[in-house]
């Protein structure tokens, strides 16, 4: 599946949340030689248990993402419904 994403680099904990109806996503990396977009791919891989890949939006705030996984696994996986 594929998604779009916000990103918050320099914040103070890792977080995702749903604004607006859109995934953002706090790091705390800085958004310099490619740190944020590591720990991007890293933290959404752990937390959500599946492959990640960024596919667009290198330099960006908003980051395009492949999920090894579907948007039902996706809302449960971040307990927007019940497993």
């Amino acid at each position: 599946m594929l998604i779009e994403v916000t990103v918050k680099p320099n914040s103070r904990k890792f977080a995702v949340k749903l604004e607006s109806g859109k995934l953002a996503v706090s790091l705390t990396e800085p958004a310099e030689k490619n740190k944020a977009n590591l720990e991007l791919v890293k933290g959404l891989a752990r937390l959500l248990g599946c492959e990640v890949k960024l596919i667009g939006g290198l330099k960006s705030k908003r980051k395009r993402l492949e999920l090894g996984l579907d948007e039902r696994e996706l809302r449960e996986n971040l307990g927007l419904l019940p497993g």
